[in-house]
């Protein structure tokens, strides 16, 4: 019998990473991360006012088709007065919708391009429009009000609500 050539396979010895590679990915991760956490705030900040701009929305499209439905005024009051506590749409004694606070967030109103007093209620009559002129309602984050982490949320003279980036 003549003797083959078998060669048993080898394996490396040497797998994984070096401690110099490993230390080199960990600076690299953490100088990222260093760099995308001021621009993650100001992103959260931008998401909130967004969600709480669309929470407005809703509710007023909420009311505004409720009053068409029903045949009846539907009233939006704000929590205690001020509406960055949160509002209740509701019909009479029936109460409809409620939103909670806004935390971190201010709402102030506009008229034309000066603020104005918020209006005590907003109240759709039974064709689907408001009962007397709403201010615009300007949404922004309490630590940082500049324009582009701003929302304003109007009523167009039909009762359907609009929104846009920016002051009023």
């Amino acid at each position: 019998m003549s003797k083959s050539n078998f060669r048993p396979i080898q394996y490396c010895k040497n797998r994984g990473f070096t401690l110099a590679e490993v230390l080199v990915v960990v600076a690299i991760a953490g100088i990222l991360t260093a760099v995308a956490v001021p621009s993650f705030g100001s992103f959260i900040a931008g998401q909130r006012i967004k969600s709480a701009a669309f929470d407005m929305m809703s509710t007023l499209t909420l009311a505004r088709s409720e009053a068409t439905k029903r045949n009846t005024d539907i009233v939006i009051t704000p929590t205690g007065g001020n509406w960055q506590n949160g509002w209740t749409v509701a019909n009479a004694a029936t109460t409809l919708s409620t939103q909670n606070a806004l935390k971190g967030l201010s709402i102030d109103c506009w008229s034309g391009a000066a603020t104005a007093t918020c209006p005590a209620s907003i109240t759709y009559t039974n064709n689907g429009r408001l009962s007397v002129a709403s201010p615009s309602f300007r949404m922004f984050n309490t630590t940082n009000t500049t324009s582009a982490n701003t929302r304003c949320i109007s009523v167009d003279l039909s009762g359907r609500p609009n929104s846009k980036k920016g002051n009023c």
